[in-house]
């Protein structure tokens, strides 16, 4: 595996920030932090990037989409495009219904699995996509009907925690989740 790109997925705006459907960008901007840069308004990819060097790596270019969840796609495929960047060399940060707070997977390849963020980005780079994913775990509320309402609320103090310290771990993970190739592996 070779990353060139690493998107954290979130919705803009304040009243998004601390929402489980933001953890995606959380990373990032951890990300970003330990390798003392920061993210710059590009309205060209229609997010925030920079370019971090991870150990024994090459640059590699993170973004936080700007547009909300739904359109993450547009700002993904005009990075990607710009530089190149097929999409097995990119590596999506998501909030996962599907893990408990306190879990993070990588996983490669895959379908959006409801999750209207990855849906896009399928639409945009080709069906067939075969990105990675880091699926950072924020519990189910237990009814299908009531996940828009879950994934756009904060969770409760307990889960913040978990969440905070699984994607920590995660940030402090991602040079050997590039260098060392881990294709699909619990992380926390």
């Amino acid at each position: 595996m070779t990353i060139k790109l690493i998107v954290g997925l979130a919705n803009p705006g304040a009243k998004y920030v601390a929402t489980r459907h933001n953890y995606g960008a959380y990373y990032i901007n951890l990300l970003a932090n330990r390798y003392q840069k920061t993210l710059q308004e590009n309205s060209k990819f229609l997010g925030y990037t920079c370019q971090i060097s991870l150990l024994e790596s090459h640059n590699i270019y993170l973004l936080i989409p700007n547009t909300y969840m739904n359109l993450s796609g547009k700002s993904v495929a005009a990075i990607a495009t710009f530089y190149h960047i097929y999409p097995e060399e990119i590596l999506i940060a998501h909030d996962e219904l599907n893990l408990l707070p306190g879990n993070v997977k990588v996983k490669s390849n895959g379908g959006h699995n409801g999750h209207n963020g990855l849906k896009d980005i399928i639409a945009h780079l080709g069906n067939q996509s075969q990105f990675y994913r880091l699926r950072i775990g924020i519990g189910h509320p237990g009814n299908k009907n009531e996940v828009v309402n879950f994934v756009l609320n904060k969770p409760p103090i307990e889960e913040q925690k978990l969440i905070h310290n699984a994607i920590d771990e995660a940030v402090r993970c991602t040079d050997i989740i590039i260098n060392k190739k881990i294709h699909r592996q619990k992380i926390i």
